[in-house]
């Protein structure tokens, strides 16, 4: 009895675990009702707030900060380029240099720059259009 009851618990186990392993496999869902709600294999596609930060990013961020003289001579790689003019001038051009490692103090100083590039002068403050607002009360 007691060979009958081991047999069945291993038997019992070895099929528990033999569909977990079979589910893990068969990733892609079968169900075509599924797939027409939610396709496992579709391409995820960025958000409004992913793509207003990318374009903000790639429109303003860096051309502002990269124009900077300090974060150019401190983070970005000099490549002298031949001029395209008559004369024999090299101009001086920086780029990003990809192998560096990005620290904390980078983004300190590239936004540093950027808030000297467009200053906010209070202009969208929080705190002077609460102090605009008459008071009630008091």
């Amino acid at each position: 009895m007691k060979q009958l009851i081991t047999t069945m618990l291993v038997l019992f186990s070895l099929i528990v675990l033999n569909g977990c392993v079979n589910s893990a496999l068969t990733v892609p869902s079968q169900n075509s009702d599924l797939n027409k709600i939610s396709n496992s294999n579709g391409k995820v596609k960025p958000g409004l707030m992913q793509k207003n930060l990318d374009n903000w990013l790639k429109n303003e961020w860096a051309p502002t900060v990269n124009e900077d003289k300090k974060v150019q001579k401190k983070y970005m790689k000099k490549v002298d380029t031949q001029g395209t003019n008559t004369s024999n001038d090299t101009e001086e051009k920086y780029v990003e240099d990809k192998e560096r490692n990005f620290t904390l103090q980078e983004y300190v100083d590239k936004a540093a720059a950027y808030s000297k590039a467009h200053p906010n002068e209070g202009k969208d403050s929080h705190v002077k259009k609460l102090e605009s607002m008459p008071v009630i009360g008091d």
